[in-house]
């Protein structure tokens, strides 16, 4: 009965490990899809909320994904930080490469939107998953400890 129950465990946590990585691969691709695309047919303002929603939401479901796996595996969440970083300062100063006034305007307006919604949606990630994982204590003990470590390096 005991074993039955953690292969069951087991089994939900890395499905939903692997539901949760595809969905983080799934929102950066359609986040910039959809910045490329609102850079290319609607003002500038909306291409700096895009970029900072494909910022946040990535730090967020990699930080999500992050939960569901051991301390070895926290290079996952790293590359998915840093990847979103370079994607999302690439595409504004590709997309702002022409506008050499707006640049300076642009970054700080898209440095101050991102600052408020990755701390939306960090305390939103970490709400979510410690609801949905009340019964695993080993994840949130993971989750908090990566949650500690981020907000001491701030």
């Amino acid at each position: 009965m005991i074993i039955h129950l953690i292969l069951n465990t087991n089994f939900h946590i890395h499905s939903l490990s692997l539901s949760l990585s595809l969905s983080l691969y799934l929102s950066i691709y359609l986040s910039i899809y959809l910045s490329v695309y609102l850079s290319i047919y609607l003002f500038m303002l909306y291409i700096v909320f895009s970029l900072s929603l494909s910022l946040s939401l990535s730090l967020s479901l990699s930080l999500s994904l992050s939960l569901f796996l051991d301390m070895s595996h926290q290079f996952i969440f790293q590359i998915g930080f840093y990847l979103s970083i370079y994607l999302s300062i690439y595409q504004t100063m590709y997309l702002s490469l022409y506008h050499s006034q707006v640049v300076r305007i642009y970054l700080s307006i898209y440095l101050s939107i991102s600052q408020s919604m990755l701390s939306v949606f960090i305390y939103l990630s970490i709400y979510l998953s410690i609801y949905l994982s009340i019964s695993h204590s080993q994840a949130v003990r993971i989750y908090l400890s990566i949650y500690l470590s981020i907000y001491q390096r701030r």
